[in-house]
């Protein structure tokens, strides 16, 4: 009995150190495949754990194979697992160190806690937006970097190099694949500037004001304003002088003399048909034609002495050359006198005329102009008397871009002048124009009122008004010639612009105004637009007129 009793308590003293080496073995085994992920202590193991819980079905992949014969043995010891599968591996590395079941319940709950916190821990992710939303920036550098070397520079500065040099040519070629207003036409118009060696600043401040320009006209197509964008290029880079812009002028000079050109040419042409030698029934004749051309019974005298001495030189009596001898004629009638143009800022231009000629609109056309030169520009309203002039003005003020300055309906004119003539001065404005009562020029007393003005002006700014404008209505005809002659008595007149010498077959007044007082003829107004005032050339309108080379 003593010896299997021996042997019996051998036997179970032996069987219990295998299971505990192989619990050992289970416990030791998950910490060799993964040691950087699961550390010995609970606490601490969790938290590293939880952060590669994304890649959790990594590890838990080779788990398996080198665990294999382990896993068995906790899966049999905790037959009922609450928890899914994730936790049993948690259970498994966590049941090991606290031996007792009450520790290993709570243990699940920190793995529950665990996850949220390291789930809120993801957050520094977060930051990837946050640093995208600098990515902005850095595009604006490569964008004006990338404009320099765009394709479409190179093959536009190729076509422009070999295109004819006129500005509708190129512009023909800038927009030739641009159909709508946007960030495409800005980067050619910015081009163009830069390819002509002008200021990146005027460039910009001219593409802002097209911009806005377009904006309270509402045009998005290129055909409706492109005729407006090529005037306004040919000011702002000083290519009116420009033959291309010349002969857009002389097309709409063209256009304006249509119905004086039927009126005039139209006679001599018969004129000249009938009669087979320039006699003096010729001279005659052709009188009576300047007559109802309204040039006036002086002035077409005068045109007639001029006329004939010219042929008497040629020593010819053909009636063939006799067009070509008029046009040379009134090309010299046209010739203005050198003049010092050079003044002491601000230029102070003061407007005058009878109501109705279109003096306001003229005032803004001639505003946008200097404008579009890049001046400083501000507009008077110096008509206080007629209703509704000070309105007026002022809309027209604000949609050229000149400031404006008033001071009320019924306010004194020489007041507003002054005190206009200051803000200029004090504001650092380049040109000051100053509007005026369309006053009767038979109204002696109104007339006086013009003197005023000047003398108040003289006094606040030597030299001021430097320029005395007389707008005149080309459809009154006669009218415009006493007009002249007693406002140029009563201000002084320096220049004149003619305007709506689109609609009137009465376009000699300009050559007896021309012959009448030796005042040059600046401006013509063609038609309603902006670019519609064009400067006035004494050869232009002979050839318009006659039709001659």
């Amino acid at each position: 009995m003593g010896f299997f009793t021996k042997i019996k308590k051998l036997w179970k003293s032996d069987t219990p150190p295998p299971q505990e080496d192989i619990t050992a073995k289970a416990a030791a085994t998950p910490t060799s495949p993964a040691p950087s992920e699961i550390a010995p202590t609970g606490p601490e193991a969790e938290p590293v754990y939880a952060v590669a819980a994304s890649p959790a079905p990594q590890p838990a992949a080779p788990t398996p194979p080198a665990a294999e014969p382990s896993l068995p043995a906790p899966e049999s010891s905790e037959p009922a697992p609450p928890t899914p599968e994730p936790t049993p591996a948690g259970a498994t590395a966590a049941s090991p160190v606290p031996e007792p079941q009450a520790p290993t319940k709570p243990e699940p709950e920190p793995v529950v806690t665990a996850p949220a916190p390291e789930a809120v821990k993801p957050e520094p992710t977060l930051a990837a937006p946050v640093v995208a939303e600098t990515k902005p920036v850095a595009p604006t550098v490569p964008e004006a970097a990338a404009t320099g070397d765009a394709p479409w520079r190179n093959a536009l500065i190729l076509s422009l190099r070999e295109a004819e040099p006129r500005l509708s040519v190129w512009l023909d070629i800038l927009l030739a694949d641009v159909d709508v207003a946007g960030p495409a036409l800005w980067e050619r118009l910015r081009f163009l500037f830069e390819s002509l060696e002008a200021p990146a600043a005027e460039a910009d401040a001219f593409v802002a004001k097209f911009a806005d320009w377009l904006a309270m006209m509402e045009y998005d197509e290129v055909e409706l304003f492109r005729s407006e964008l090529q005037y306004r290029l040919a000011l702002a880079l000083d290519l009116e002088d420009e033959e291309d812009e010349r002969n857009r002028l002389f097309l709409k000079l063209s256009e304006g003399l249509a119905k004086t050109k039927e009126q005039i040419v139209k006679h001599i042409d018969g004129l000249l048909g009938r009669h087979a030698v320039i006699d003096e029934a010729f001279w005659e004749e052709l009188e009576e034609i300047l007559l109802m051309a309204d040039v006036g019974f002086e002035p077409a005298a005068k045109l007639l002495s001029s006329l004939r001495d010219k042929v008497r030189k040629r020593g010819t009596t053909d009636p063939a050359v006799f067009k070509d001898i008029l046009r040379e004629e009134l090309a010299e009638i046209f010739q203005t006198k050198k003049t010092i143009r050079a003044v002491n800022q601000p230029e102070v231009i003061m407007m005058i005329g009878v109501n109705g000629v279109g003096k306001t609109t003229t005032i803004a056309k001639l505003a946008y102009r200097d404008i579009m030169r890049g001046k400083k520009v501000l507009i008077a309203a110096g008509d206080t008397f007629r209703a509704a002039a000070i309105e007026q003005l002022q809309i027209w003020a604000k949609r050229v871009g000149a400031a404006f300055y008033t001071k009320g309906e019924g306010a004194d004119p020489a007041a507003v002048a002054y005190e206009a003539m200051d803000k200029a001065l004090t504001g650092g404005f380049d040109v000051l124009y100053l509007d005026t009562a369309g006053r009767l020029h038979t109204k002696a007393n109104l007339m006086e009122e013009l003197k005023k003005i000047r003398r108040v002006l003289g006094k606040k700014h030597p030299g001021a008004p430097h320029r005395s404008v007389l707008v005149l209505d080309a459809t009154t005809g006669q009218n415009a010639l006493s007009q002249t002659k007693l406002f140029d008595e009563a201000a002084g007149v320096d220049e004149i612009i003619l305007t709506k010498l689109d609609g009137t077959a009465k376009g000699g007044v300009v050559v007896g105004i021309a012959l009448s007082f030796g005042l040059p003829i600046t401006y013509v107004g063609l038609g309603e637009k902006m670019e519609d005032l064009r400067p006035f050339d004494g050869q232009d309108f002979a050839q318009a007129l006659l039709g001659v080379e």
